[in-house]
């Protein structure tokens, strides 16, 4: 008899929740999903990742170019030995250049020791024109405006045109150095007439070219011609 009374109790139990009504019956499908919240569609600029650069690593791994930093400055290392003597701690002697200062020293450092990693940047911008004494430089995708003095660019001013794109060096978000094309054309503005018959390995004659530098030329060349200089070394390469 127990068990038919519980069998009883949860029958009419059931039935009552089977007559409920839903809070849902009354409304259509479409309806409860027009209730439910939808996710916001933006337009998102895509942005390129920036993988982070290494911080430190070992000095066995220096080489030829390697940025580092030393005493809160950045240095570029220019040569660089491993060193393995029958006695003692191996070491690595280099030769490293400051960027800021230019200034360049040879420094020794144990093998295997952790340096921290300069994180010196590369950023393409063009030389637009000049204010006073100061160059301007933009960002041809941003039309952003650099603007540096003359101290900062130094005598690369001899070889700086409009309209040349230029490498700007950036460390901790300040611009620590300029580096030109290789090689850049420029016109001459002022030079002896050549002579008849002159040849390039007949001698050479200075000339004044549209920036204000002076280059050694051949005899052959005239005022109005366009030559190509090297800006690493200062000489002309040949006629454009």
């Amino acid at each position: 008899m127990a068990g038919m009374a519980t069998t009883s109790h949860l029958s009419s139990a059931s039935s009552v929740l089977s007559h409920r009504p839903s809070p849902f019956s009354s409304l259509s499908l479409s309806s409860r999903l027009s209730t439910l919240p939808m996710p916001s569609l933006r337009r998102t600029r895509f942005r390129p990742l920036r993988f982070p650069r290494i911080m430190a690593f070992s000095s066995n791994d220096i080489k030829v170019g390697t940025e580092i930093e030393i005493d809160g400055a950045p240095w570029r290392v220019l040569e660089f030995l491993h060193v393995k003597p029958g006695k003692g701690a191996a070491f690595v002697r280099t030769k490293i250049r400051n960027f800021i200062t230019g200034n360049t020293i040879e420094k020794t450092f144990r093998a295997g020791v952790t340096i921290d990693e300069a994180n010196v940047f590369k950023e393409t911008k063009q030389f637009t024109y000049k204010d006073g004494s100061q160059f301007v430089f933009m960002d041809l995708t941003t039309f952003e405006e650099i603007r540096l003095n003359e101290a900062d660019v130094g005598d690369k001013t001899k070889w700086l045109k409009e309209g040349m794109d230029c490498n700007l060096l950036l460390w901790k978000g300040k611009v620590i150095g300029l580096e030109l094309p290789i090689t850049v054309q420029l016109s001459v503005v002022e030079v002896d007439p050549g002579l008849k018959g002159d040849t390039a390995q007949g001698g050479s004659k200075p000339a004044t070219l549209e920036t204000g530098a002076i280059v050694n030329v051949p005899l052959f060349i005239n005022t109005g011609d366009t030559i190509i200089v090297d800006t690493r070394t200062g000489q002309y390469t040949s006629r454009a």
